[in-house]
């Protein structure tokens, strides 16, 4: 009998300190046996670009609110939350991402940040440049999941740790915007399809003006098979995503095409 696994992805703005839409949600994801729970960037937080006017007490009270709210809610209903969320240490704010089960909790700390003048997540953050390691993995129910943050997505070696670890799910968290639906779409589609895996992403809502642009996040969180095909999208409201997986949609997908067996065999031969 093959592996099957309830993913959920909740598109949401800021939540700030109110908490009350997110065990909303939670009841119904679980009540279609949600095992695990995916949060877009800047959901749990405000978007950077805000911490300008806010204190930096209530940057980390609000973190503190919410690991608190999610590890009760893990316990609760029995569910893995992923969601980036931002820490506060001696040196300034980092941008993680944790991840709590009803067990324990971890976090991952991304590792390349955006670096452009418009939007410039490197400067802001004090996340440090090091060599690259490997994404956060964790199994659930016979699947191996990765973390991966969005722009991280755009850079090979998170990649080739997906096809060297065997991963069955990447969990996407983004932030995108400035009518970048097509490009993100087709680069997830891509990758699922190249490295045999399903990829859920979840994109936030929202709007932040500065002087000289609008930034509109506009959903499209979506579950997207090995195929590469998009099994579900939800499109620019508020809403919730909540989908079966099977891992023998993987494990064919695997069979068939051949990539890693094509690459064994070169390999042995080095």
């Amino acid at each position: 009998m093959s592996k099957q696994l309830v993913v959920s992805a909740l598109q949401l703005p800021t939540l700030g300190m109110n908490a009350t839409r997110l065990e909303f949600y939670l009841s119904k994801a679980k009540e279609r046996g949600a095992d695990v729970m995916l949060l877009g960037e800047y959901v749990l937080n405000h978007f950077f670009k805000e911490f300008a006017t806010m204190a930096p007490n209530m940057v980390r009270s609000q973190t503190q609110k919410h690991l608190e709210l999610l590890k009760q809610l893990a316990i609760k209903y029995d569910i893995v939350f992923v969601a980036p969320i931002i820490v506060t240490k001696k040196d300034g704010y980092h941008k993680t991402i944790v991840k709590i089960s009803p067990k324990n909790t971890r976090y991952y700390e991304q590792q390349i940040l955006l670096p452009y003048a418009h939007w410039d997540e490197k400067r802001f953050f004090a996340n440090p440049v090091r060599p690259l390691k490997d994404s956060m993995t964790f199994n659930l129910k016979g699947f191996k999941i990765m973390v991966m943050a969005g722009f991280e997505l755009h850079f090979d070696p998170f990649w080739e740790a997906v096809t060297r670890k065997k991963v069955d799910l990447v969990l996407l968290p983004t932030a995108s915007t400035f009518g970048s639906h097509n490009r993100w779409r087709e680069i997830i589609k891509t990758k699922a399809f190249l490295h045999g895996c399903f990829i859920l992403r979840a994109n936030r809502l929202g709007e932040y003006s500065d002087d000289e642009v609008k930034w509109k996040f506009y959903g499209d969180t979506m579950l997207v098979s090995p195929e590469g095909e998009v099994e579900m999208m939800l499109e620019d409201k508020e809403s919730m995503l909540v989908e079966v997986i099977d891992k023998a949609e993987v494990t064919e997908h695997r069979r068939a095409w051949g990539f890693e067996r094509e690459l064994k065999q070169r390999e042995e031969l080095a």
